[in-house]
């Protein structure tokens, strides 16, 4: 029996960049031919979802705009061309709504970059709200066995930082750095290397995300507000340098550093996006260590499976607060005071 759908929602709406974050009543959407309406029970907190109400990308947010792209729900209505999805499915919104699928990018397993990629909770609307519509092809299916608050967080920054790994080519035993180590992207970074045979170092601030990152399985821990070099102590104990180093901090700062600890033929991954920084290396020393720095968007669809794949079979734990979606401006506040540790997970339905 077909689930009984409102006509108006709640959501967490606002109507130009750094404008007030409203809890109003909007329509609920119809889904189209392609796309699924997902009945979102819980809605994970991105970096991201702060910087598209700040405006801060050189990128036009649909205005108003309900941001939000990590949604874990029940499939409650879905387009006649939907063959993946039936009603009562688990599924998740991602930041990667919808792609074209023809392109050179789609067609070599680069979806994030298509031309015309919409994006949940910028382009489109997005999680902060009980009912939200996703293309079903890039949808993520969800086994029944997941906790939806927990997977929530693995939509976005759990895909993130298992791709970000794979980025780089570390091997099993090598170290890698993660800088940020103790926020929402870092716990999980911290677990999916561990997972991945890796060897977790985790660069952060203070003596709550320390202990975080060593419960999760980091091997060393760099606290840069008591380090009297952070470079030299990363040097010292990997013993010539890291293999691999994911830059998820939102600030600029570290990112030149990475270059100086990373090991001669390493990788620094950059996935961060600190507004208006750059990173640079000097480039005799940058060649003659052959050093990389790559770039690293979202996953793919394939990199989407096997992040929630490690999570339903419990080699990854996402560390959450939940709060209520109404609360979302005080969510957004204590991350810019950079006071949350792990994940913040809204509750949106009951």
């Amino acid at each position: 029996m077909a689930p009984s759908i409102p006509k108006t929602q709640m959501a967490m709406v606002f109507d130009k960049p750094n404008g007030p974050l409203e809890y109003r009543e909007i329509p609920v959407p119809t889904p189209g031919p392609d796309e699924i309406l997902i009945n979102v029970k819980y809605s994970g907190v991105c970096h991201t979802d702060l910087h598209a109400w700040h405006g801060d990308w050189p990128l036009d947010t649909k205005l108003p705009l309900v941001g939000g792209h990590e949604g874990a729900g029940v499939v409650v209505a879905a387009g006649n061309q939907v063959t993946n999805f039936q009603i009562g499915d688990y599924a998740g919104i991602k930041w990667l709504n919808g792609s074209c699928l023809s392109c050179e990018f789609c067609k070599r397993g680069g979806e994030p970059n298509c031309a015309g990629a919409l994006l949940s909770g910028y382009t489109v609307d997005g999680s902060f709200q009980q009912y939200a519509i996703a293309k079903a092809i890039h949808a993520a299916p969800i086994p029944k066995s997941c906790d939806l608050a927990q997977v929530a967080p693995i939509l976005c920054a759990g895909i993130t930082v298992y791709k970000a790994l794979k980025t780089s080519e570390a091997r099993p035993g090598e170290f890698v750095t993660i800088v940020g180590a103790g926020g929402g992207l870092g716990s999980l970074a911290v677990q999916y290397a561990k997972a991945m045979g890796l060897r977790p170092i985790g660069i952060d601030g203070g003596d709550e995300k320390a202990a975080l990152v060593k419960k999760l399985g980091g091997e060393y821990f760099v606290d840069f507000t008591k380090s009297k070099d952070v470079v030299q102590e990363v040097l010292d104990y990997t013993e010539g340098g890291s293999h691999a180093v994911l830059n998820l901090s939102a600030s600029s700062g570290p990112l030149n550093a990475s270059v100086k600890y990373v090991r001669p033929m390493g990788t620094v991954v950059v996935v961060g996006l600190p507004p208006d920084a750059q990173i640079s290396s000097d480039v005799f020393t940058h060649v003659i260590r052959s050093v990389s720095i790559k770039g690293s968007y979202v996953g793919n669809r394939a990199d989407t499976d096997e992040a929630i794949d490690f999570f339903a079979r419990g080699l990854v734990q996402v560390p959450i607060q939940v709060r209520e979606l109404k609360d979302l401006a005080a969510v957004y506040e204590a991350m810019e005071q950079g006071k949350i540790a792990g994940r913040v997970v809204l509750k949106c339905s009951d």
